[in-house]
């Protein structure tokens, strides 16, 4: 049967895009729908949006030809603080410092706007000899057929090939018509989201303040300013959200404190309702779920994205030995490989992330003592704290080829 491509991604986001250009690489043809209208994300305004990347998924960037046209755009982060406290009393007085300089490499990671990372995929896929881009269209109706799987687009289209990938986050409609259930819970939390302006200069340093509504994490971006993660629990959330920008900043200056000096918005705020949902599994006849898809987490740690490219070096490595010892790339046994390969350790990452979320999003007394004193001894001991940081850079497991940054 003759394909149009030989991998289909629903999806044009971060994952789909890195995906295709790996595969591409390869030699492998490629067709990305991304539902998303052209360039709607590529905008040169600043927003605020922002990811920590892993120094693995920094790897995976540079072995795909991504990190050229968004390294400038890069903050490193050279340490990492976490502590334990309520809004207006500062943080407990034991607490985790991760430091760049105990790990071999440095930094400990990056951050990077949203609108670089998204032009600097978009750009790199139009020039792709082997990635078709279609936009601001869906994949509506899926059937496997012998040899392959055929897909219906929003438009009318049909389209063939012998892959199809999910990438279209977790509420993924390609996981549902695979069959693919999903298990997962709501947080009680809302994501307040927002770039701040600092006057004095945060030195690459990430914060994580633990508190009984929910964690605020203040990363670092270029400049004096940084990008805040605040939980909330719903209702509170909701009423910030509401607030004037004045009003929203006199909430959040007792949390964030006065370390950076005077603090002020830099751009517009955003919100979104924090949930755990991960698929029953990760392959389907012709079907291979990566990143939301797969597994949406809590934001602690800024995991979701460094998850996903875990996703995209594994299922990339998986395909591309496929196909080069002849064997059929959308067959299960094949899939079910990348599914051995990355479900193990997603999973126990995002249970991992929503304990700590639980343990810490309260005010009992014992377990504020019993963590606090956990971070004294993860911090006091220097093979458990580098353990830690290997972990949080992306450096612990079987890492894919990509992830280590040598090509397929």
């Amino acid at each position: 049967m003759k394909h149009d491509s030989d991998v289909l991604i629903a999806g044009g986001g971060l994952n789909g895009p890195a995906l295709a250009l790996a595969l591409a690489q390869a030699g492998l043809r490629v067709t990305v729908i991304d539902a998303a209208p052209a360039r709607a994300r590529a905008d040169d305004a600043f927003d605020g949006r922002a990811y920590a990347l892993a120094i693995a998924s920094q790897k995976l960037l540079a072995a795909i030809g991504v990190w050229p046209a968004v390294a400038e755009h890069a903050q490193p982060m050279m340490e990492v603080k976490a502590s334990d406290g309520e809004a207006g009393e500062g943080g407990a007085p034991f607490f985790l410092h991760f430091d760049s300089r105990e790990l071999d490499q440095s930094p400990v990671g990056y951050m990077l706007e949203d609108r670089y990372l998204y032009r600097a995929f978009l750009d790199a896929m139009q020039a792709a000899p082997g990635i078709t881009l279609i936009q601001a269209t869906s994949v509506i109706a899926q059937q496997v057929v012998p040899g392959g799987i055929s897909v219906t687009l929003s438009d009318g289209r049909a389209l063939s090939a012998r892959l199809l990938v999910g990438a279209d986050g977790r509420r993924s409609g390609v996981a549902e018509r695979a069959g693919i259930g999903r298990e997962g819970w709501g947080y009680g939390q809302t994501a307040l989201v927002a770039a701040i302006d600092h006057e004095l200069p945060h030195n690459g340093i990430a914060h994580q303040f633990f508190m009984p509504s929910g964690p605020l994490a203040i990363l670092p971006l270029p400049g004096n300013r940084s990008s805040i993660v605040w939980s909330e629990t719903d209702d509170n959330a909701r009423t910030i959200a509401a607030l004037s920008d004045e009003d929203f900043l006199a909430i959040l200056r007792p949390r964030f404190g006065d370390f950076l000096g005077k603090i002020s918005l830099a751009g517009p705020r955003f919100s979104y309702p924090l949930n755990l949902t991960l698929a029953r599994a990760y392959a389907a006849p012709r079907v291979a779920l990566i990143g939301d898809a797969a597994h949406g987490v809590h934001p602690i740690a800024g995991q979701g994205l460094n998850l996903g490219l875990r996703d995209v070096g594994a299922l990339a490595e998986i395909v591309v030995e496929a196909m080069r010892r002849g064997e059929d790339i959308g067959a299960l046994d094949v899939l079910e490989r990348y599914q051995g390969w990355r479900r193990f350790d997603s999973t126990a990452l995002a249970l991992g992330m929503d304990s700590v979320n639980k343990l810490f999003s309260n005010r009992n007394p014992i377990l504020r003592a019993g963590r606090d004193l956990g971070m004294g001894l993860v911090n006091a001991i220097p093979a458990l704290r580098r353990g830690f940081m290997r972990q949080a850079a992306g450096l612990s497991g079987p890492l894919p080829r990509l992830l280590q940054g040598r090509p397929l």
